[in-house]
């Protein structure tokens, strides 16, 4: 969670309660971190404790693009912005929205001022703070029917929390007293940073009446001058607040503390009062910390009619007062101080109802409405810009670049992990990533003006996949750690299945006669862990894997038989779990998906099975159907998948799940010669370049990077091997379409018999 707005030791009401709520925050979320995003007033800025990570010169424009950058590359969740036009640079604050505009993650804004008669400027920020915000709240209900009636947001959008307050014993003020030198007096207290429309001189006006009555009552204004109304006119307004008093002959009953105190000290003065006032001079105030906390430690309130007060003070849990009437003031002051009954009744009521607006209470309210925006972010993404289609440029596709995959690759093989760019060795290697590299290697040689450094690559790869057979146990190892050591005796069937997948690629399309032959014998080695496989991925890509293997070696009668045996038991798990209205054969989708339909698809043309075929487009018929959303492709989020009868996750999305589909949408085009097959392939590929949910890209142009997923506001900044691969793969298929003409216009004729016929063509393969 990253909070923006002043804090302390700046002198604000803004920066207290950032603070206060920054630390509630920490208190209630112990498994979750809190920075803050502190606006400075002055050059240099404050020295703010360690939570403060990033700070914004308040008239410095591009610190608050940095900002964002800074939020953005941090990952973080939620940005709550505590929002005062004040605090914030350029016309009534609107630099602000240049930070906001720039996030990728949910904004609440919560609303420190709200306007009943704003200027056009004001209402303009207000308006775009809406609309970049997933909520606005508010902390009175005044200020929520404000946002509504007056500006016109929808109430769904507006959230009302109250102003937090400490969590104080209702306790005797007279148990305080003694400390502060007040003992067997009546304390009457006013607290805040001092400034003239705070109306205090006419609580000094209303004290010749009350001292004539109560000659022990002691007036404690508490309070440093504003910093803005020191710097400007320095300590006029209190020195003459002393003259005042002075004139009036009450200056021995009024005593100016002039600091900022810390909140515990502020409590134990607030604890000493026996009545607080607020006297304020018009009405425009939306919310008061100090009527609040004042409220909150139990104290009898006389306030003017500003708009929190007379919110706040209903139902007789305090007294109103008119504005600028010293009158009144004295007249309420002497019947509180003269009705012990009444004035305890009073503070009874107050401390109750403020007992919901603990910091404990606040920042939990909070904490659930961080969990809801996002929560709805994942289902109801926001783009952070619209990236152009590729449609209009079919045949611009980029080139394929090496640069992330050779820094990935070292001499053992490819490491699996990246934190960002940077290749993480704490992680070490994984099999199934090396086989991914090796099927990529394969391929794409071709399409490369130097070809030798990516065959110097596939070596390394193949060389991996050796070396994770474990010959005793007749199966490949998965993990292995940047020590060298296997961190397991047999790896997973989905590397088992994933490793033939890689092995026949090679064998069908290297270009090296030594690689096809090393694949080739890997391949024969390894092929009997197929009778053993259950797992529906596993399974369909051992059988892709057999295809392409078999067009190299067609008589190979234990592959076949293999093949066989395994496409039959895939058909029965479809048989036994599919559905028409669920025709998958799990009960959840998870990763990779096309795959299954992919595997199924190929075996049965190749078995000369109709109803594997019929299956297998049925199932990516569905799929698809799942994974296309608002015209663009969606894949399965892996934040908790899709389960039967539930609800599909939008995010985390990944890029292999694009690649499969991809693969799958390629091989259903090849065998049915339907057309909509490649639109499907060509608008999957677009996923990776921003046709998203975002409309951000996920992949690196210039080094052939891919992010390693999309998430609710951003892309997971990350470039690890899974996803770098799962590009590489898309990019080098559709440079393999492309060649063969089926990019441009419309695909050479053919009949799905001579497409099927096409099929044996080592290029094709999934």
């Amino acid at each position: 969670m990253a909070l923006i707005g002043s804090y302390l030791p700046r002198q604000c009401g803004i920066a207290t309660f950032t603070s206060d709520l920054a630390r509630a925050l920490a208190d209630e979320a112990t498994d979750a971190s809190v920075l803050v995003v502190a606006m400075n007033d002055i050059p240099g800025g404050y020295r703010y404790p360690p939570e403060v990570h990033f700070e914004i010169g308040q008239n410095q424009l591009a610190d608050y693009r940095l900002a964002a950058d800074y939020l953005n590359m941090n990952r973080v969740d939620v940005v709550c912005v505590q929002h005062e036009y004040g605090i914030f640079g350029g016309p009534d604050g609107d630099h602000i929205m240049k930070l906001l505009g720039a996030l990728r993650m949910p904004v609440v804004t919560t609303l420190h001022t709200i306007l009943k008669n704003p200027s056009s400027q004001q209402r303009r920020v207000l308006n775009e703070l809406a609309a970049v915000s997933d909520r606005l709240v508010t902390m009175s209900e005044t200020g929520r029917r404000f946002l509504m009636d007056l500006y016109g947001i929808p109430e769904s959008k507006i959230e009302l929390i109250p102003h937090g307050v400490p969590d104080m014993p209702f306790v005797d003020p007279n148990y305080y007293k003694d400390q502060f030198g007040v003992e067997g007096k009546k304390v009457i207290m006013t607290f805040g940073l001092l400034s003239p429309n705070k109306g205090i001189e006419n609580v000094i006006r209303a004290l010749p009446e009350v001292v004539k009555r109560h000659p022990g009552v002691v007036y404690v204004v508490l309070g440093a001058t504003h910093p803005h109304v020191k710097k400007i006119h320095g300590e006029s307004y209190r020195l003459w607040l002393q003259q005042l008093a002075a004139d009036l002959g009450v200056d021995e009953h009024v005593v100016f503390h002039n600091r900022f105190v810390e909140l515990s000290e502020l409590c134990e003065f607030l604890g000493a009062a026996d009545i607080y006032i607020t006297p304020y001079l018009n009405e425009a105030q939306i919310v008061s910390g100090t009527l609040s906390y004042a409220m909150s430690t139990g104290k009898a309130t006389i306030s003017t009619p500003y708009w929190y007060a007379v919110e706040m003070l209903a139902e007789d849990r305090g007294r109103i007062v008119p504005f600028g009437d010293p009158v009144a003031i004295a007249q309420q002051i002497n019947s509180l101080l003269e009705d012990e009954v009444e004035l305890h009744a009073i503070r009874k009521r107050a401390y109750t109802y403020c007992r919901s607006h603990t910091w404990k209470e606040v920042a939990r309210r909070y904490l659930q409405l961080f969990e809801e925006v996002r929560r709805e972010r994942r289902h109801q993404p926001k783009p952070v810009y619209l990236a152009p289609s590729i449609r209009t440029a079919a045949l611009s596709l980029p080139e394929i670049r090496l640069a992330h995959l050779q820094r990935l690759t070292d001499d053992v093989g490819i490491l699996q992990h990246a934190t960002y760019s940077v290749p993480n060795r704490s992680h070490g290697y994984r099999t199934d990533d090396n086989a991914r590299a090796l099927v990529f290697a394969s391929r794409a040689q071709q399409f490369l003006h130097d070809a030798d450094g990516l065959a110097q690559l596939a070596v390394r790869y193949l060389s991996f996949l050796q070396h994770a057979f474990h010959p005793e146990v007749g199966a490949f190892r998965n993990l292995l750690g940047y020590d060298r050591r296997w961190l397991e005796e047999e790896g997973p069937e989905d590397t088992q299945g994933r490793v033939l997948w890689a092995l026949g690629i090679t064998v069908a399309h290297s270009s090296d006669e030594q690689m096809r032959a090393a694949a080739a014998q890997l391949f024969q080695r390894s092929a009997a862990t197929m009778e053993r496989l259950t797992s529906p991925r596993g399974m369909a890509l051992a059988l892709v894997g057999a295809h392409h293997y078999m067009q190299a070696f067609t008589g190979d009668s234990l592959v076949k038989r293999l093949r066989g045996l395994v496409a039959d038991r895939l058909m029965e798990g479809f048989r036994l779990s599919a559905s028409d209205e669920w025709p998958w054969p799990e009960e959840r989708v998870t990763y990779a998906n096309a795959a299954l339909p992919a595997g199924l698809l190929v075996a049965g043309h190749d078995l000369g099975s109709t109803e594997m075929v019929e299956t297998a487009l049925r199932a990516l018929r569905w799929l698809i159907s799942v994974q296309m959303m608002d015209g663009h492709f969606v894949p399965i989020g892996n934040d908790g998948w899709y389960t039967r009868n539930g609800r599909r996750s939008r995010f985390d999305q990944q890029p292999v799940e694009a690649e499969t589909m991809m693969e799958a949408c390629i091989w259903a085009f090849h065998i049915t010669g339907e057309r909509q097959w490649l639109d499907y392939t060509t608008r999957v590929f677009q996923w990776f370049l921003g046709q998203n949910d975002l409309g951000v890209p996920l992949c690196d142009y210039a080094t052939g990077a891919c992010f390693d997923g999309l998430q609710p506001t951003a892309v997971n900044q990350n470039q690890g091997a899974e996803a770098t691969l799962a590009w590489l793969n898309s990019l080098a298929r559709m440079h393999m379409l492309q060649s063969e003409g089926f990019l441009q216009g419309n695909p050479p004729s053919h009949s799905p018999a001579a497409t099927a016929d096409a099929l044996a063509v080592r290029r094709w393969g999934g």
